[in-house]
C-alpha cells in the first residue's frame, strides 16, 4: 500500500512519544500488526492505515509522505519561527487550512531570510485570496456559465503564454 508506512509510523510515534502498546490501544490494532508495519514485514491495508491515522489523530496522508521530503519541511518550520506567533495571534485567518497550506507558508522567505510578521500576514492574505478565487472558479465551472468561464480562462492563458 504505502512504501513509507513503517518509517512514517515510527516518526509519528517518536513525535508523540508513543510506544507500540500505546499505538495499539489508541488504534485498536494488534501489537504484532504494528510491529510488522514498523519492521517492514507487514504491508498495511488501507483500513489499517485509516485506523492508525484515527488513533494517532493525524491525516492518513501522513503515511504516504516520502520521509526524505520531511527534512526540508522541518527546516522551513524552524527557520520561519514568526509564523507560529502569527498563527497563534490570528487564528481566524487560518480557518480551513490544511498541513500543505502551512508547509507552503513556512517555505516562503522574505528579503534576507525568514518572513517578518508583516510579510507573513501579507502571504496569508494572498494565499487566502487565491483559495477564495479557486473556490469561486470551481463553483462557476459547475454552473451554466462554465463555457463562458472556460473561454475567458483560455483567452487569458493564451495571452499570458504569448507575452512570456
Amino acid at each position: 500500500m504505502s512504501e513509507y508506512a513503517g518509517e512514517n509510523l515510527l516518526r509519528l510515534m517518536a513525535d508523540g512519544a508513543l510506544s507500540i502498546q500505546q499505538v495499539s490501544q489508541r488504534s485498536g490494532l494488534d501489537e504484532r500488526t504494528i510491529r510488522g508495519i514498523v519492521n517492514g514485514t507487514n504491508k498495511p491495508h488501507a483500513r489499517t492505515l485509516h485506523r492508525l491515522a484515527a488513533g494517532l489523530d493525524v491525516p492518513v496522508d501522513e503515511f504516504f509522505v516520502d520521509p526524505a521530503l520531511l527534512v526540508s519541511r522541518r527546516f522551513d518550520w524552524q527557520t520561519n519561527l514568526i509564523v507560529k506567533q502569527v498563527v497563534e495571534e490570528n487564528a481566524q485567518m487560518f480557518a480551513g487550512w490544511k498541513e500543505a497550506d502551512f508547509d507552503e507558508l513556512h517555505s516562503r522567505f522574505g528579503a534576507g531570510g525568514g518572513l517578518t510578521r508583516e510579510g507573513t500576514i501579507e502571504a496569508v492574505k494572498a494565499m487566502n485570496q487565491k483559495r477564495n478565487l479557486y473556490e469561486k472558479l470551481a463553483l462557476l465551472l459547475e454552473s451554466s456559465q462554465a463555457d463562458l468561464i472556460a473561454g475567458v480562462i483560455e483567452l487569458a492563458y493564451r495571452q499570458v503564454v504569448e507575452d512570456s
